[in-house]
């Protein structure tokens, strides 16, 4: 058997050191697994969690004549060192369970009669086998009867079979007694010195010895047997002599007994009589009274049961009946402003009345009755008729009012005076049928879509009359000078203007068109879809803003309304999104808005025709108001903005495909000279395109950039190429050009950077293929024997080379001496062709600064090879070649 954690003295000294600050002795240390149980339905307990390695400690504590006993519960740390986790008084303990659904019987519970939740099932402790079971049980239970004087209830464990298995791992040498004030236990001994704990035995010693004597005296030989049965026979005889003896004495008073039970048997007889007639008396009576408390329970029900009826019918009688009031508001009264409540309340009966007559309102043994069926249908016909008359009156209502509006001119903006739409009284006197929109819809729901239409259709001409009028004043009220449309033409003069005129008015009206009408149609849509009764989300939250700018409302804050119509019917405050209303509701608000948009495009095109640059700033602004638009039910209105964005781009895409254009037609023009008219003209329009950059419309300007260095890059190329001999000095004039004109914007724009980078690759290439022709073509002899030394060098040894045909040490010489014996005069040609075919003075500085450092590098390359290949032959040095070009 393996060695039980009871014995091991590292666990002893590891639990001394987690206690030591409660000065406790430990009794015993074992290690156990711990887990919860939960009681099922059946009773009986389960695990639900997974065990969790604990120890437990049994400790004592002497308090001057009392001793106290500790049960501690440690467990480890993160550095494996154990620490307490729960303590508990012995002196609570008050039950000891075997979990019997444990096949093994190694798991048993603690009840403590202190713990706050007696509902929540105590931990489950599990022994590694039955032996270390009983240690510890046995440990307790010992303690708790000489410490604590009384014993624990145990449930599940043979105490007997217990005792046993005490008796037979008694160690055999002799136990230490001490003393109660020296330890919690007479007869314990230390878990050291002993293999098992065993605190008391069944039979004390001297009980055995007394138990002993007692069974000596009874012990005869075995050849005594005999005689001890013949004695047993003569002791059986005598007492049955002395019992007939007694009798036979006393056989006067026994007839005396005789006698007077003769006499008690008769009265007893006679009473019997008695009795049975008594009894027959009696059971006729309670048959008797049986039948009539039998009669009269059930007189007494039958009169409970008609009261209870007669209370019943006079519930349903006032259910069935219609006030008076009530039916006439409902057939025929009137719907002014003054008889609204009156209408509310009687809408509000007829609602509970039909709910009343449905299930489970109703029981259903009245829903087959002919009044509850006839009352019903007078019910429908009322509701059928109110929702009629209803529907009715606020269709004309709807177009009455905005007929109303549209005749008089003051609604509108006129000639100098801008107006902005105000639709509170609109709203004021809509919000006063609000309630009855909303009994409507629970009365009869399909009579919205009419009342919807009617709605839609009369206050959409309200909205285009206003947006039309609205517009017309603004594009009249705008002053503004058109600016050129050509603005990268090349036919036209070199001196045109290219300041234009201040146009930021134009993009002004076009905000202010925005400002105006896009939180009023915003409102429109949320005021609709409360008003119509559709279950949707708040479009606009309550104090926030349609476009995320804090002045859209501002000058109109005491005209901004929350109709705060989801209050009206408390039990119907839905907030989750619902599809088939959302699509409903979306139908609708394209009715109603549906041709205002035709107002925002006649403004775009106003405004692109006065400046297309101004496109970009209308971009960003209607960016703006895209990402503020987020709530579900304006749809419409972020499709409006959209379209107005689709509208903008179309228009600048216009705009740069015709700037394209003229670019292109640069190519048609006869041959050209110098810097092309466009690359100035373009970083002039690129100055003019970022100052009207705003927010979201850098993609649109940088995509216009890209097109038009493509276009600008493609035609310079083509116009380049169509005179080779002037091709590389139209590139490298053009490309500096290009660079100079976009050096600041280039370093703030990153598009235009990379196409900044380009151009300086390309220039630098132009300018090395520039340079080489000069070049050779005043040294073109001496180079061209340099090249072909170059290609020997690849096929045969360099001191070979001088042997070839031409390229002896006396060709060599007669080289040297027609390139470089007027080196002087050479380069001063070299620089007078560089600087003749240059129309741009500027780069001639840095180009002759290239050119003489190409010059140099080749000659270098020419003096190297010279020395290694004819080392006896001078030529002049390579710094005397750099003074004399420092000299020029």
């Amino acid at each position: 058997m393996a060695k039980s954690s009871a014995d091991d003295e590292e666990l002893r000294r590891a639990c001394e050191a987690a206690l030591e600050s409660t000065k406790q002795k430990i009794v015993m240390s074992i290690r156990v697994a711990k887990s919860r149980g939960i009681w099922a339905k059946t009773g009986k307990l389960g695990r639900s969690h997974t065990a969790k390695p604990r120890v437990i400690a049994i400790s004592t504590k002497a308090k001057g004549q009392r001793t106290k006993a500790f049960l501690h519960v440690l467990k480890y740390s993160t550095g494996g060192v154990l620490e307490p986790a729960k303590l508990y008084k012995l002196k609570h303990l008050s039950k000891v369970e075997v979990v019997t659904n444990d096949p093994s019987g190694c798991t048993f519970m603690l009840g403590f009669d202190n713990l706050r939740s007696q509902s929540v099932a105590p931990p489950q402790w599990t022994m590694r086998n039955v032996d270390d079971r009983n240690r510890v049980l046995l440990c307790i239970l010992n303690i708790c009867k000489d410490v604590l004087g009384r014993l624990p209830k145990v449930v599940g464990i043979d105490v007997v079979e217990m005792a046993l298995w005490a008796k037979e791992n008694t160690p055999t040498f002799t136990k230490q007694h001490t003393n109660l004030q020296d330890g919690p236990v007479s007869a314990a001994v230390e878990e050291r010195e002993m293999k098992v704990t065993v605190e008391r035995e069944l039979v004390s010693q001297a009980e055995e010895e007394d138990m002993e004597a007692l069974l000596g005296t009874y012990v005869m030989g075995i050849g005594e047997a005999e005689a001890f049965s013949e004695r047993l026979k003569r002791e059986v005889q005598a007492l049955e002599a002395a019992n007939v003896h007694a009798i036979l004495e006393n056989e006067p008073l026994i007839d005396e007994v005789l006698q007077g039970l003769e006499a008690a048997t008769s009265c007893v007889e006679d009473m019997d009589e008695w009795l049975g007639i008594f009894n027959l008396k009696l059971r006729h009576m309670r048959e008797d009274i049986e039948s009539i408390e039998s009669r009269n329970n059930k007189l007494e029900m039958q009169s409970v049961n008609n009261k209870a009826l007669i209370e019943e019918l006079d519930k349903l009688l006032e259910r069935l009946r219609i006030p008076s009031e009530y039916a006439a508001s409902l057939t025929g009264g009137s719907f002014d402003e003054a008889r609204m409540l009156q209408n509310i309340e009687a809408c509000e009966w007829l609602t509970n009345a039909l709910l009343g007559l449905e299930a489970p309102n109703l029981d259903p043994g009245y829903a087959n009755m002919r009044a509850v069926k006839e009352k019903r249908a007078e019910l429908d016909k009322l509701k059928t008729t109110f929702v009629r008359r209803a529907s009715e009156f606020l269709r004309n209502y709807f177009t009455s009012l905005v007929d109303f509006m549209i005749s008089d001119k003051s609604y509108f903006s006129q000639r100098g005076q801008l107006k902005r739409p105000d639709h509170a009284d609109l709203r004021y006197k809509c919000r006063t049928y609000a309630r009855l929109l909303q009994h409507l819809k629970s009365l009869d729901k399909n009579c919205l879509g009419s009342l919807r239409k009617a709605y839609c259709t009369s206050l959409n001409l309200l909205l285009r009359r206003e947006a039309r009028e609205f517009a017309n004043e603004l594009r009249a009220s705008t002053k503004a000078s058109r600016n050129p449309t050509v603005w990268l033409e090349g036919s036209v003069g070199s001196n045109q203007n290219m300041n234009s005129a201040d146009t930021s008015t134009v993009s002004d009206a076009y905000a202010k068109m925005l400002t105006i009408f896009i939180p009023l149609l915003v409102d429109e849509s949320s005021f609709f879809a409360h008003f119509m009764c559709f279950e949707v989300p708040a479009l606009v939250p309550p104090g926030g803003l349609a476009n995320g700018n804090k002045s859209a409302h501002d000058e109109d804050d005491a005209n901004y309304d929350d109709l705060g119509i989801m209050d009206i019917d408390e039990t119907d405050n839905k907030a989750g999104k619902n599809t088939g209303e959302l699509e409903a509701l979306n139908e609708s608000l394209h009715d109603l808005l549906d041709g205002i948009q035709e107002d925002f495009y006649a403004v775009v095109d106003w405004a692109y025709k006065i400046d297309p640059l101004r496109c970009i700033s209308m971009h960003g602004i209607t960016e703006r108001y895209i990402s503020g638009q987020k709530a579900d039910a304006a749809g419409f209105v972020r499709i409006l903005l959209d379209d107005l964005e689709s509208r903008i781009s179309m228009q600048f895409s216009r705009f740069v495909d015709e700037a394209c254009h003229q670019i292109e037609r640069n190519e048609r023009n006869v041959r050209q000279l110098g810097v092309l008219s466009y690359i100035p003209r373009f970083a002039t329009l690129a100055t003019r395109m970022e100052q009207y950059i705003q927010g979201q419309s850098r993609d649109l300007v940088d995509q216009a950039y890209a097109k038009f260095v493509t276009t600008m890059f493609l035609t310079l190329d083509k116009i380049a190429k169509a005179d080779p001999k002037y091709e590389d000095i139209m590139l490298l004039e053009n490309y500096a050009a290009f660079q100079n004109s976009l050096y600041d914007l280039a370093n703030m724009v990153p598009t235009l950077a990379k196409f900044y980078h380009e151009a300086s690759e390309s220039y630098e290439q132009a300018c090395t293929r520039h340079i080489n022709v000069i070049i050779f073509y005043q040294f073109e002899r001496l180079f061209q024997f340099v090249r072909r030394i170059e290609d020997l060098m690849y096929t045969i040894p360099p001191e070979e080379i001088p042997f070839q045909l031409g390229l002896s040490k006396m060709d060599l010489r007669k080289v040297v001496k027609s390139s470089l014996s007027g080196a002087d005069k050479s380069i001063s040609a070299m620089y007078k062709r560089l600087q003749k075919n240059l129309t741009s003075e500027e780069l001639l500085p840095s180009l002759w600064d290239k050119c003489k450092k190409e010059f140099l590098d080749k000659y270098e390359s020419f003096a190297q090879l010279v020395a290694k290949i004819y080392p006896s032959e001078n030529v002049p040095s390579v710094s005397e070649m750099r003074d004399l070009l420092a000299a020029m």
